[in-house]
């Protein structure tokens, strides 16, 4: 297990939601002791957080900026680019139905099928791009390759294998696809994610066609957007990430 993956994700955990709330209102419980009013607004601020994040009318407003930014690709054929990168996006360990072996998230799943439909659309050859930060199995990009291979027909040309984090998803693609003189592409990843993601791969010298899939701020405000769910917090939480992604990676990589 990568300590620096392991590390990341222990600080990820304090800072978003739910734990970051808990520990708030823990906070605000022991303030309260003798500070009676202070402990109490904080307590509350704690709660009405935790509710308005896990509605989706309160985790639109996070995500809602982030997806914008990453507009759908209109016309795939008229990019001008030389490859398509596919990120991934997480795994599902040891799934009994396919005889223990890991499968692809929901995230990547996506991803890589709108990766495989570009394919198909345009011809461009694929890289698949993980590593294998929290386990000591074969790394995502081999999974994505595989999976590509036997449920889309579709065999990633290049395989990056050994990076932790999205800057490194870039910084080794780069590597790997400039031994084939590929400086542009179409980049695949959420929506939400590609923001960051893109802010990366320029400064790893590419050209990028941002190639965005899984949209999850499109479902229309309702009364029902204002009932609390446990998916919603999810998404609150991934917004959330990725602000703080998008601070640190200017902060960390110099990214603009």
């Amino acid at each position: 297990m990568s300590l620096s993956w392991l590390v990341t994700n222990a600080v990820a955990a304090l800072l978003l939601p739910p734990l970051s709330l808990v520990l708030l209102a823990l906070l605000g419980s022991w303030l309260a002791y003798r500070w009676r009013v202070v402990g109490r607004v904080i307590v509350a601020l704690a709660a009405l957080l935790l509710i308005g994040l896990s509605t989706q009318a309160g985790s639109r407003l996070l995500v809602a900026p982030l997806e914008s930014a990453a507009l759908p690709l209109a016309v795939p054929s008229q990019s001008g680019a030389h490859a398509i990168v596919i990120l991934g996006g997480g795994r599902v360990y040891g799934a009994p139905e396919d005889a223990g072996r890991d499968q692809p998230s929901t995230a990547t799943l996506m991803r890589l099928r709108h990766g495989a439909r570009l394919h198909r659309l345009t011809g461009l050859p694929v890289l698949v791009s993980g590593g294998a930060p929290d386990t000591l199995g074969e790394s995502e990009a081999a999974l994505m390759a595989r999976t590509l291979r036997e449920d889309f027909g579709v065999t990633a040309r290049w395989q990056e294998q050994t990076s932790d984090n999205t800057a490194e998803n870039a910084k080794h693609a780069a590597q790997q696809l400039a031994v084939d003189g590929v400086h542009r592409i179409l980049l695949v990843t959420d929506a939400m994610h590609m923001p960051r993601a893109k802010r990366a791969f320029v400064t790893a010298g590419f050209e990028v066609v941002v190639a965005p899939t899984r949209f999850l701020g499109r479902r229309p405000i309702d009364i029902a957007s204002f009932i609390p769910k446990a998916s919603e917090l999810e998404t609150s939480s991934y917004a959330l990430h990725e602000w703080i992604g998008i601070l640190w990676y200017k902060i960390r990589y110099g990214l603009a």
